[in-house]
C-alpha cells in the first residue's frame, strides 16, 4: 500500500521510522489500526464565525464523513483559509490566490488519496478548484448552497441584488431609516450564499457543468436536508475515487469541459467574475481561455435561466425547476454531453435523469429565452486594448449604445468623497469613470465597479448610467457597467489617460468601448503620465508578493508564477 497513511511521509531519513512516528501520534486521537489502514479522504473545513455563507459547513462535513465511512474509507478533516465577501479587507479577491495556495499546499503536505473541498462564498470555490487543478488529486467539490429567500411587505427579497436595489431607493429618499433597517434584517434569512445569480451561484453552476460536483450540487438551498444527503453521496464518491485513484482533475478538465462552463456561464446570465475565475482555473491546466471565443459563444448561447439580476426568480426556484441538469437538457447540442464527471457518468447520463417539472418557468426552452444572446459580452477599443466585460443581460437596453462625457474619479476613495457632492458636474447622460481600482491599483480589484448613481441624480429619478472601470462588480449587481478594463490604469493602461469632459462611446452590439480623443493627444498624455507608486504596505509579506506578481484580468488575476506553462487554447 503506497496510499493512505503511507502517502507523503515526513522526511526523517528513515521511511520506516517516519510511518512509525506518524501512526504513534495519530493514535493519540483514538484511531484503530483498522481505521488507519483505510484509504484516506481529506475534507476541507472552511467554516468561520466571520463567514455566514459557510454557516452549514459543520453539518456538511458530518454528512460527507458519513458517506466516506459508509464506503469503507477514512475521512480526515483539515482547516484552510475561509474568505467571506463582505468581511474581507480590502477585498475577497485580494485573498483568493492565498486561499488557492493554502489549499494546494495542504493537499500536497498531508496524506490523502482524494479530497473533498467545501466552499461557496464568491472566491472560495475558484480558489479551491485552482488548487485542485494544480495538486491534481482526485477531488469532489461540495458547494455550501444558496440561502433561502426573504420577504418584505409581500415582496420576495434576495441578497444581494435586492440589497443594491433597495439601498438605491434609500439613497434616493424613497425609503426611510426605519424601513431600510427592517429590510436589513430580512435580506439574508438563512446561512448560505446569495440566492440570486451572483458569483457564488455562478461558480457552483459552472463547476457542476464541468463534472467536478454531483448533479444538483449548485442549486440545493443551504439549509435543506437534501444538501446534507448530497454531501453524504459526495463522500461516497470521494471514497471510491480514493480507492481507484481517479478520476483526477486533469482527466476531467478537457477543452470540452471548459467550453461547457463558458456556455453555462452565458446561459445563466452569470457573474462577470465567473470569467476571471474560469480563466484562472484554465491557466492552472494545460488549457487557455480565448476571450474572442468566449464572446462568440455569447452570441450563440441565449440566457435561459430567469434569475435576478438578469431575470426575476431566485436560486431555489432554479433548483425546483430541475437545476443544472435541466438547463443542460435545454441547451442540448450547445454543450458537449460526452464530457465525463466525478461519478463516472457523462453529462449525457446526467441530462437523461433531469427532472421535468410541468409549468416551471425558471428554466426557459431555447425557443423562448430570457435574452437572445448570452449574459456577458467582451468589448475592445482604444480604452481596452486587451478587453473589457459587460453584463449585457443586466444592463439598460437604451444605454447599450451610448456616447457621453467622462466624469472621472481617481480612486475608490475619491469616488466615495465626491460622488454625492451637490456641486459635482454630472448629468444622467455622462459616463462615470473609476480608475486605479484594478488588480494592482486598488489593490485586489474590488467590487467597486458598481459606482453609485450620484445622489442628486438618483433623487431626480435616474436609475442607471453608463459606468466604466478597471474594477470588478458583484454578480448580484445590475446596470450598464463596463468592467475589467485591461490593462488597468495603475500599469499605464489607457484608462489612466481619460480626462473630465472627454467623450466616451459604448456600442455593445459592435463590442466596442472607445475614448473619442485623437491618437496624438493620447500620446502627449501618455508621455506626461507618471508611473504609479506601490503603496507602503506592499514592501513586505503577502502584499509584496501580490503587488509583484499579480496578473491582469484577461489572465485570471492569478500570480504569474502559479500558472502552468505550455498551454493550449480551449474552444
Amino acid at each position: 500500500m503506497t496510499g493512505g497513511l503511507r502517502k507523503g511521509l515526513t522526511s526523517y531519513g528513515d521511511a520506516g521510522f517516519s510511518l512509525f512516528l506518524r501512526k504513534a501520534f495519530i493514535k493519540a486521537m483514538g484511531y484503530s489500526d483498522d481505521a488507519l489502514e483505510r484509504p484516506i479522504v481529506g475534507i476541507t473545513n472552511t467554516y468561520s464565525d466571520y463567514n455566514p455563507c459557510h454557516g452549514n459547513v459543520p453539518q456538511i462535513i458530518e454528512a460527507a464523513k458519513r458517506g466516506v465511512m459508509l464506503s469503507g474509507a477514512m475521512p480526515f478533516v483539515f482547516p484552510t483559509i475561509s474568505i467571506a465577501e463582505s468581511f474581507a479587507h480590502p477585498t475577497s479577491m485580494y485573498l483568493r490566490n492565498l486561499m488557492a495556495m493554502d489549499t494546494e499546499e495542504m493537499i500536497r503536505a498531508q496524506p490523502m488519496d482524494s479530497v473533498i473541498v467545501i466552499g461557496g462564498c464568491d472566491k472560495t470555490l475558484p480558489a479551491q478548484v485552482m488548487a485542485a487543478i494544480s495538486a491534481d488529486l482526485p477531488t469532489v467539490v461540495i458547494p455550501v448552497g444558496p440561502m433561502v429567500v426573504g420577504h418584505h411587505k409581500g415582496e420576495v427579497l434576495g441578497a444581494c441584488t435586492d440589497c443594491r436595489r433597495l439601498w438605491g431607493k434609500y439613497r434616493a429618499g424613497e425609503i426611510d431609516d426605519v424601513e431600510i433597517e427592517a429590510v436589513n434584517g430580512r435580506l439574508a434569512p438563512s446561512v448560505g450564499t446569495c440566492m440570486v445569480m451572483g458569483t457564488a451561484s455562478t461558480m457552483a453552476c459552472m463547476i457542476e457543468a464541468m463534472g467536478l460536483s454531483l448533479p444538483m450540487s449548485a442549486t440545493i438551498p443551504a439549509p435543506h436536508a437534501e444538501r446534507f444527503r448530497l454531501a453524504e453521496a459526495s463522500g461516497k464518491v470521494a471514497a471510491e475515487m480514493a480507492k481507484t485513484k481517479g478520476p483526477k482533475p486533469s482527466e476531467l478538465l478537457t477543452p470540452a469541459s471548459f467550453k461547457n462552463a463558458q456556455v453555462v456561464l452565458q446561459a445563466i446570465g452569470g457573474s462577470t467574475n465567473g470569467l476571471i475565475h474560469l480563466t484562472a482555473m484554465a491557466h492552472r491546466s494545460p488549457h487557455r481561455l480565448d476571450l474572442e471565443v468566449f464572446d462568440q459563444i455569447g452570441r450563440e448561447v441565449p440566457v435561459l435561466v430567469d434569475l435576478k439580476p438578469s431575470g426575476e426568480h431566485y436560486m431555489e426556484h432554479f433548483h425546483h425547476a430541475g437545476g443544472v441538469p435541466k438547463l443542460l437538457a435545454q441547451l442540448g447540442d450547445l454543450v458537449d454531453l460526452d464530457a465525463k464527471t466525478i461519478s463516472g457518468q457523462t453529462l449525457r447520463d446526467v441530462v437523461a435523469n433531469a427532472e421535468d417539472v410541468p409549468g416551471q418557468d425558471a428554466i426557459r426552452p431555447r425557443d423562448n429565452p430570457i435574452k437572445t444572446e448570452g449574459g456577458l459580452a467582451v468589448l475592445h477599443g482604444n480604452l481596452a486594448p486587451r478587453g473589457a466585460v459587460i453584463k449585457q443581460s443586466a444592463a439598460s437596453p437604451k444605454l447599450l449604445k451610448h456616447t457621453g462625457r467622462a466624469v472621472v474619479f481617481e480612486s475608490v476613495e475619491d469616488m466615495t468623497l465626491r460622488v454625492d457632492d451637490p456641486d459635482l458636474d454630472v448629468t444622467a447622460d455622462d459616463v462615470l469613470v473609476l480608475r486605479n481600482a484594478g488588480p494592482k491599483g486598488a489593490p485586489g480589484m474590488p467590487e467597486a465597479g458598481y459606482l453609485p448613481i450620484p445622489k442628486k441624480l438618483a433623487r431626480g429619478g435616474t436609475k442607471d448610467m453608463v459606468r466604466i472601470s478597471d474594477a470588478r462588480m458583484s454578480g448580484t449587481a445590475f446596470g450598464t457597467i463596463v468592467l475589467h478594463i485591461t490593462p488597468e490604469s495603475a500599469v499605464g493602461g489607457p484608462l489612466a489617460l481619460v480626462k473630465n469632459g472627454d467623450k466616451i462611446s459604448l456600442d455593445v452590439a459592435k463590442r466596442s468601448i472607445e475614448l473619442l480623443v485623437d491618437a496624438a493627444e493620447l500620446e502627449r498624455r501618455r508621455a506626461a503620465l507618471k508611473p504609479a507608486a506601490a503603496p507602503d504596505e506592499a514592501r513586505r509579506g503577502y502584499a509584496w508578493l501580490f503587488n509583484e506578481t499579480i496578473m491582469q484580468a484577461d489572465e485570471g488575476c492569478d500570480f504569474d508564477f502559479m500558472q502552468r506553462t505550455g498551454k493550449t487554447e480551449t474552444s
